[in-house]
């Protein structure tokens, strides 16, 4: 039998992506999701995509009671990728405790669940523990700064509490992969990002924009010191970023490692937001409508990571365009219009 891998969050767009990756790499992938930032519509689609009907379980990582029964009633699950946690950037900025209680709790109690035995353990980290870092591209050896978001505090603070339980419990293998801007789509068109209500993140924004859906497009600040004045991010196709969390995984099944390691995840390449707007009308001829607005609050103004660790010891790079997530973002978001998605 394959080796059952718990992927927390799993409907989600990285959780739905990887469950894909998984399943080719020849991984049993479960998922646990409270269905909060998603759709059970997922299923049906990762089920064309792949040709297998994936396991799932509908209950909220918060409820320490359920987690625990559930890990002790499986006991042949090796591996967690856990993706649950709220990202919404203007309600983690608005609703800081709803954040913490959500992505503190559901850490803990998979921890909890599982410190009696064996795991091996990919945490959806994120590059916002960098803050601003003073020297591009960042590195693994960066220094943590203050974070400026609660968003970013929750991770920054999640890698030392898993940090702190490897150190002590031999039991887990833990890697956190700090990613940067996942965008883009599955090749087949049927799963994407679908993001509940007005989205919060550029290239969604970007393409709702160009089918009608949404107005026009805010650059928030163009006098930012970048070569055009908009923030400049590390933006990776989001199957590329799904292969680098199934490598995390074989990492740890077949080399020996410290019991905690982190990773970035990235293209390793920058690019500002007017560079995406011009991207998007290359890749796809369609002409977008933008307007300059005022900076937005908790916004980091460039970053962009070294990734040579990652290539080295995960053996995986990232191999897909910007015109690729492109190309493939807006060929989902025309399928979710002509579907009802």
């Amino acid at each position: 039998m394959s080796k059952k891998i718990l992927v927390t969050g799993g409907t989600g767009y990285i959780g739905s992506h990887t469950v894909v990756e998984l399943l080719d790499a020849g991984y049993t992938p479960v998922i646990v999701d409270n269905l909060v930032n998603s759709s059970k519509k997922i299923l049906n689609q990762l089920e064309k995509i792949t040709g297998s009907k994936v396991e799932f379980h509908e209950f909220d990582l918060c409820d320490e009671v359920k987690t625990q029964a559930f890990i002790q009633a499986n006991p042949d699950i090796t591996g967690v990728i856990h993706f649950s946690a709220y990202k919404a950037f203007f309600e983690y900025v608005q609703l800081p405790l709803k954040y913490y209680k959500n992505n503190f709790y559901s850490l803990i109690n998979l921890l909890e669940a599982f410190k009696q035995r064996p795991v091996n353990f990919v945490f959806s980290s994120s590059c916002t523990v960098y803050g601003q870092p003073d020297k591009l591209p960042v590195t693994e050896d960066a220094p943590v700064k203050k974070a400026e978001s609660p968003y970013g505090n929750t991770k920054q603070i999640a890698e030392e509490i898993l940090q702190d339980t490897a150190k002590v419990n031999k039991n887990y293998k833990i890697i956190s992969l700090r990613y940067f801007n996942p965008v883009g789509a599955h090749k087949s068109t049927l799963i994407g990002e679908l993001p509940v209500g007005v989205p919060q993140n550029l290239v969604p924004f970007v393409t709702q924009s160009a089918i009608g859906k949404r107005g026009s497009i805010t650059i928030h600040g163009n006098d930012y010191p970048t070569p055009d004045g908009s923030c400049i991010r590390d933006y990776i196709h989001v199957v590329d970023l799904a292969r680098a969390h199934v490598a995390a995984i074989k990492h740890m099944e077949t080399k020996e490692q410290a019991n905690y390691e982190v990773f970035n995840i990235g293209t390793g390449r920058g690019n500002s937001v007017l560079e995406v707007i011009r991207a998007f009308e290359q890749a796809t001829g369609v002409k977008l409508n933008y307007h300059i607005g005022p900076r937005r609050e908790g916004d980091i103004e460039q970053i962009w990571g070294d990734v040579n660790k990652a290539e080295q010891q995960l053996n995986w790079k990232a191999e897909l365009s910007l015109d690729d997530m492109m190309r493939s973002a807006w060929a989902w978001e025309k399928y979710i219009k002509e579907n009802e998605f």
